[in-house]
């Protein structure tokens, strides 16, 4: 993956995070989601935690002002500003980054990675996190296939380590031919996941 590749699929995570937000009906918020005992908003919460985070190592700026593995499930502004003001950081770190760059701090361990790799982790995070506020709130999957495919790609490279961290179950069965559905398989997440199965 090239670093423009990962920019690109940088920006279509972070998309794809934006309408996923924007489609999720006012009675939602606390509505349960593929991440075990988090509501809609708390995945909000952790996606934004997690694209500041990622700004914070690549910059040296602070990181998340809440910590993104214990969200609150409280918002003091509307839900789209507060997810839009980590987005906008998020993607002005990583155009800083210069062509020349060889490798990036980032918050996933090893804790460094070629900037694409880094490019991708970070969007690998918010696109499958957008899944699951999509999901939860009865909207169709914001992950297409080719996404999907790239996202893959990046997860082979980084999950199989984090594991032991407890950032990722275990893989489920693959599921070929369905490049959506294999990416959430490999990541620990069931593809046919449904608000009434929590």
């Amino acid at each position: 993956m090239s670093v423009n590749t990962g920019w690109d699929v940088l920006d279509a995570a972070h998309q794809a995070l934006r309408e996923a937000v924007d489609g999720v009906p006012a009675d939602a918020w606390n509505r349960p989601t593929p991440c075990e005992q988090w509501t809609v908003t708390q995945v909000l919460q952790h996606a934004a935690g997690d694209q500041i985070a990622f700004a914070s190592f690549l910059t040296g700026e602070p990181g998340p002002g809440e910590n993104p593995f214990a969200p609150s499930g409280t918002l003091a502004e509307e839900p789209r500003a507060y997810l839009e003001a980590a987005l906008k950081r998020s993607a002005a770190a990583w155009a800083g980054v210069g062509k020349d760059v060889e490798e990036v701090p980032t918050p996933v361990p090893p804790n460094k990675m070629a900037p694409s790799l880094g490019a991708g982790a970070c969007a690998l995070d918010a696109a499958v996190h957008a899944w699951d506020i999509a999901v939860a709130t009865g909207q169709p999957s914001p992950l297409t296939p080719e996404l999907s495919k790239e996202l893959l790609d990046v997860a082979r490279s980084i999950v199989e380590p984090l594991r032991a961290y407890g950032a990722f179950a275990a893989a489920l069965e693959p599921v070929p031919g369905d490049e959506v559905a294999e990416l959430l398989a490999y990541l620990g997440r069931n593809p046919a996941w449904t608000p009434a199965a929590s």
